[in-house]
């Protein structure tokens, strides 16, 4: 092989293994729905798929309707029977839809703005204290104001607070540049290192609680049954086979087992007159 044709080899290896680098490095820029984030982990496919929120604001003699439509996994998918230009471009993963309705006429769309595209590559985290939670903020595309000033650069956050009994979505605000939803879920509680559950309710620690002091009594009697089967069946076996007992007989410790219920009369009749203690009688006489 010519050194010509080495340094060509050399070159098309170097730019192959640029491009599958960039790959890589695209791919973990991406952004996924397994979040690390301060110590804490959160999954957030337990809230994966479209979600759509609005907001309704009284403009006379209309109403501006203020439609929010997003997906923090994937991005989003056209949307048939609605003509191209009002709706984001396919991939979008969050976008704002301004309706104009009026009484007597027809509703007419006079916004559509991406607010986050897909791939995401730019996306912040902040841990949110109280109430707990996660804040996600996704950089979007820029839009033109209705001034005409220069294009605004957009973002979309969304504040996960922990809640795992509730599934609360809420359109916060939009200044035209922000857009802010909060999302009370279980997705927002944060849980430890690999293999560590999420964070339970005192609730349902106490339910465990309770659950395993039931199930402890329940080993202990169950052991006690079996303790009892064991001594008496090797008791009647050891009678039968060395004396030839039969009936009555088998029973191990027959005496004692006979005395039993008199031992435990008795004892129940001491711990009677102790907790009643019968008062000193003098036989009608007075002391003096």
């Amino acid at each position: 092989m010519s050194r010509r044709t080495r340094h060509t080899c050399l070159k098309i290896s170097l730019l192959l293994l640029l491009s599958a680098w960039a790959s890589a490095a695209e791919d973990e820029g991406d952004f996924s729905c397994h979040v690390s984030y301060n110590g804490l982990k959160y999954d957030l496919t337990k809230i994966k798929g479209q979600q759509v929120v609005k907001r309704t604001r009284e403009t006379p003699p209309s109403t501006m309707i203020d439609t929010v439509v997003f997906d923090l996994c994937e991005g989003l998918q056209p949307d048939e029977g609605v003509d191209e230009k009002d709706q984001c471009p396919s991939g979008t993963r969050a976008c704002l839809t301004k309706t104009n309705r009026k009484e007597g006429s027809d509703d007419r769309i006079v916004a559509v703005i991406p607010l986050a595209s897909s791939p995401l590559t730019d996306v912040q985290y902040s841990e949110l204290s109280s109430p707990k939670g996660l804040s996600v903020s996704f950089k979007g595309s820029t839009y033109p104001p209705p001034n005409g000033d220069d294009p605004i650069p957009q973002t979309f956050n969304v504040n996960l607070i922990c809640d795992p009994d509730a599934v609360d979505l809420e359109f916060s605000s939009y200044d035209g540049r922000d857009m802010w939803v909060e999302w009370r879920t279980s997705a927002g509680c944060g849980f430890g290192g690999p293999g560590e559950p999420p964070e339970t309710h005192p609730s349902e620690d106490t339910d465990k609680d309770e659950k395993s002091v039931g199930s402890g009594i329940g080993y202990f009697f169950l052991l006690l049954f079996l303790a009892l089967i064991g001594y008496f069946g090797l008791g009647a076996y050891y009678n039968y086979s060395t004396y030839g007992a039969s009936g009555l007989d088998l029973i191990p410790h027959r005496d004692f087992w006979r005395e039993v219920p008199y031992m435990l009369r008795d004892v129940v009749s001491h711990l009677c007159s102790a907790v009643r203690p019968h008062s000193a009688s003098r036989g009608g006489y007075i002391a003096v």
